[in-house]
């Protein structure tokens, strides 16, 4: 497998600014994490942006689904701020013969407790066995594009069955 990854920012590739007691998007962490983990399989990174997810608007997503239609592996990761991701997720249905994951993290991958390298050990595991089609790899499970809910008041993502 040769995976492609798209980086768009989100809580995932955040860095915090103690004097300024606030966030800010930095530079994507998951090309990084990957080496550390020793994967066995090919890989690029290609940043699309670095946004916050309430930022992102319809340009946005045509650029992530340009990106994603465009390169030419089959296997393709998303990492996506978690406020936005199913809203982009909808932007990239249909497009054919790609596996498709979109994953990000509740807290920055640089936190100690962070769900980063467990979510992105999901999605990568989805992005090879599921059929052609966009997922969502979030709290443990893989979920289909369209059949998904980011649960605001739970902070964490649930099916729509």
């Amino acid at each position: 497998m040769k995976l492609h990854i798209i980086t768009t920012g989100g809580t995932i590739d955040k860095i915090y600014f103690d004097a300024k007691s606030d966030f800010q998007v930095g530079d994507p962490v998951i090309g990084e994490l990957l080496e550390r983990m020793g994967v066995s399989f090919e890989f690029s990174v290609e940043s699309a942006m670095r946004k916050d997810s309430l930022d992102m608007d319809d340009q946005d997503r045509a650029r992530i689904r340009a990106l994603t239609e465009n390169c030419s592996e089959e296997h393709v990761l998303i990492t996506h701020g978690t406020d936005g991701m199913v809203a982009t997720a909808a932007a990239l249905a249909g497009i054919p013969n790609k596996r498709i994951v979109l994953t990000g993290a509740l807290q920055p991958a640089a936190f100690a407790q962070s769900d980063a390298v467990f979510n992105i050990g999901c999605a990568i595991g989805a992005v090879q066995s599921k059929a052609p089609g966009v997922y969502i790899a979030m709290n443990g499970r893989v979920f289909d594009a369209d059949k998904v809910v980011k649960n605001l008041a739970a902070n964490r993502f649930e099916s729509t069955l």
